[in-house]
């Protein structure tokens, strides 16, 4: 069965992976991003409830709904800015929010939905001190995911996250030492370079008829580097 999905941050390389799986499941796919669909700015609260607005007048509803768009400035905490942490914080945790409360409604009323949060693995690993607002709204998102299932469960609407390892994207071979990928690969159980398609089917999974007994849960797709 088609459903209609919205997955933000589906410009990118880990977003348009998770676009291109649950097109290929057969599922209708709205992006929502800078160069997405519906273009928004998703550190815009207003932006946000408009472009909510946009895919229900075009598309009906929405029964899939994945965040996977994400701010990622680095300071520690002698260098905290209010402003930086708060931009994080606003594109990471409070768009999942403005776009769940938008869109579970109407999932509600159908009696099926799919949320997925895709946070990270460095909820666990906590690589440096410069990662604080990053790890923060990741962990923040974890524990909505469990806050959300427990509230929806009854109406249809399944709520879970994805934890991705390190993976080489456009933006993160930018930012990050190639040692640091071969340091991380090493310490993974199974010893390849991730790829994007390694989340996107972990997510796909989640949003699939097959994952209805799953909620309030997190999947940890990062080849082994966490064990929990």
């Amino acid at each position: 069965m088609s459903r209609q999905a919205v997955v933000t941050g589906g410009a990118g390389a880990i977003g348009g992976a998770i676009v291109e799986a649950l097109r290929r499941d057969g599922n209708e796919v709205a992006v929502l991003d800078r160069a997405g669909d519906f273009a928004c700015d998703l550190a815009d609260e207003r932006d946000v409830r408009r472009v909510a607005n946009a895919v229900l007048e075009r598309h009906g509803r929405c029964e899939i709904l994945v965040h996977a768009a994400a701010a990622f400035d680095r300071f520690a905490l002698d260098q905290f800015d209010l402003a930086r942490w708060r931009a994080v914080q606003t594109v990471n945790v409070e768009a999942a929010l403005l776009l769940a409360a938008a869109f579970a409604p109407g999932m509600a009323e159908r009696g099926f939905g799919r949320i997925v949060f895709v946070t990270s693995d460095t909820v666990w690993l906590a690589p440096g001190p410069e990662f604080i607002a990053y790890i923060a709204s990741k962990a923040a998102l974890e524990g909505l995911t469990r806050v959300l299932a427990r509230a929806y469960g009854a109406a249809g609407i399944t709520v879970n996250a994805v934890e991705p390892g390190l993976t080489p994207t456009p933006t993160s071979i930018a930012d990050i030492p190639a040692e640091a990928f071969a340091s991380v690969r090493e310490r993974q159980a199974i010893k390849r370079t991730l790829e994007p398609a390694d989340t996107a089917a972990a997510v796909a999974f989640l949003c699939s008829e097959a994952a209805g007994a799953m909620t309030g849960q997190t999947l940890c797709a990062d080849g082994g580097l966490i064990t929990r």
